[in-house]
């Protein structure tokens, strides 16, 4: 399987699941401004949605968006404990969180990267995510990671959102809970591996 990224981008946390579980998958990294590999393979021509991750099965299928991916590889793991047994509520709160993180965090700090969104459209978009954060540090008071003490899916895209934090002015000291978290997540060995495959180390 390959995986089509650019460094530090939401492909980030299929890359530490695919690490965390022990899937050999081929990195096949884009150049952001052109969205094309150094082979000359063109993003929206594997994607028309013109955005990453894309994963490419060995059969030529390709799957996108980052919450299904994990869930994909999470599920060729059968027994991880990435990703709990489906049918069960731990299950359903690990996709939860899923939903969570991409609905309320990703798609918030998306438009403070574009250099024509206004100066006060950010100011709300960071007064929104700390509201946010307010209440996810409450949700890590006393456990490691979001649904307890095991290190799942949603743990992965949480951390690869919060990276972009100090890019878009927000400043996680605020939340003692949330800076010790994401702290946790990077000594993690795998996330090393991803985050130095990355450059981002």
């Amino acid at each position: 399987m390959k995986l089509y990224y650019w460094p530090g981008a939401c492909s980030l946390s299929p890359h530490i699941v695919s690490r965390e579980l022990g899937i050999d998958l081929e990195l096949a990294q884009l150049d952001r401004a052109e969205r094309k590999t150094a082979a000359g393979t063109v993003l929206k021509d594997i994607n028309p949605k013109n955005q990453v991750p894309v994963l490419e099965l060995d059969d030529g299928q390709k799957l996108t968006e980052g919450p299904v991916i994990v869930q994909y590889l999470a599920d060729r793991k059968g027994g991880s404990s990435l990703l709990p047994a489906s049918g069960t509520i731990e299950r359903y709160r690990v996709q939860e969180w899923l939903n969570y993180i991409t609905s309320e965090l990703h798609k918030t700090y998306a438009p403070m990267f574009r250099p024509t969104t206004p100066e006060e459209f950010k100011k709300i978009s960071r007064d929104f995510l700390g509201q946010r954060f307010d209440w996810i540090d409450k949700v890590l008071a006393g456990k490691p990671y979001l649904t307890g003490d095991s290190f799942t899916v949603a743990d992965a895209y949480l951390f690869t959102v919060l990276r972009w934090s100090p890019r878009v002015g927000v400043d996680l000291a605020k939340w003692p809970n949330v800076t010790a978290y994401m702290a946790r997540v990077a000594a993690r060995p795998k996330v090393q591996e991803a985050l130095k495959a990355e450059g981002l180390t």
